[in-house]
């Protein structure tokens, strides 16, 4: 078994409350706006997508990772508000395993709290397990970033430990990384509910 997944494919998963599409080029002009005026969205990332430059080379290398079939990346339109609120990936992407991770996700400041990040988690999920057949999906994160542990605790990942010292930060230091999971089975039996009553 391999996971069922195409990296030229226009994967488009949606419903009442989100759209998420493939990220675009040109989909500067709709996430500018966050790297110009909300710096501290990328306070516990490896990669900042801070000022201009920095968001224009945030989607450069994900389309990059894209074309090489390792990442997948989306840009989140929050239909709510009918505005793009921030962008997500499938990453770390390995076929022969049937896992991958997700992650790489924010949202403008304005979208944090709001319930939107559960209706994307559970397209997400529902699509990696239901659609590529995965039976591993991965979560990380800085280990000092307590509200996207929460977040990512609050949709049913069980946590499996401490990466120490494992990765550079951009203003200089490392961090320790935390590794969560959902697993297929986990997913079929109980998570995809509990997520769907949260909604």
């Amino acid at each position: 078994m391999t996971l069922n997944f195409n990296h030229n494919a226009e994967y488009i998963l949606e419903d009442d409350r989100v759209l998420l599409r493939p990220l675009r080029e040109t989909d500067i002009e709709f996430l500018l706006p966050f790297a110009l005026n909300e710096p501290d969205t990328w306070k516990y990332s490896y990669i900042s997508a801070k000022g201009g430059d920095g968001m224009r080379d945030y989607i450069k290398e994900a389309l990059i990772a894209k074309s090489a079939g390792i990442e997948y990346p989306f840009i989140v339109f929050d239909k709510q508000t009918q505005t793009y609120a921030g962008s997500t990936r499938f990453y770390d992407i390995r076929p022969a395993w049937q896992t991958l991770q997700l992650g790489y996700t924010w949202y403008g400041e304005q979208f944090r709290g709001t319930g939107l990040n559960k209706h994307c988690k559970f397209l997400l999920l529902q699509f990696a397990f239901e659609k590529l057949e995965a039976e591993r999906v991965e979560f990380r994160a800085d280990a000092r970033n307590e509200r996207s542990i929460a977040a990512m605790k609050s949709i049913g990942c069980k946590p499996e430990g401490i990466l120490r010292n494992n990765m550079p930060l951009t203003d200089g230091g490392r961090r320790d990384s935390i590794v969560l999971s959902i697993l297929k089975d986990e997913w079929k039996n109980g998570v995809k509910e509990n997520l769907k009553m949260k909604l």
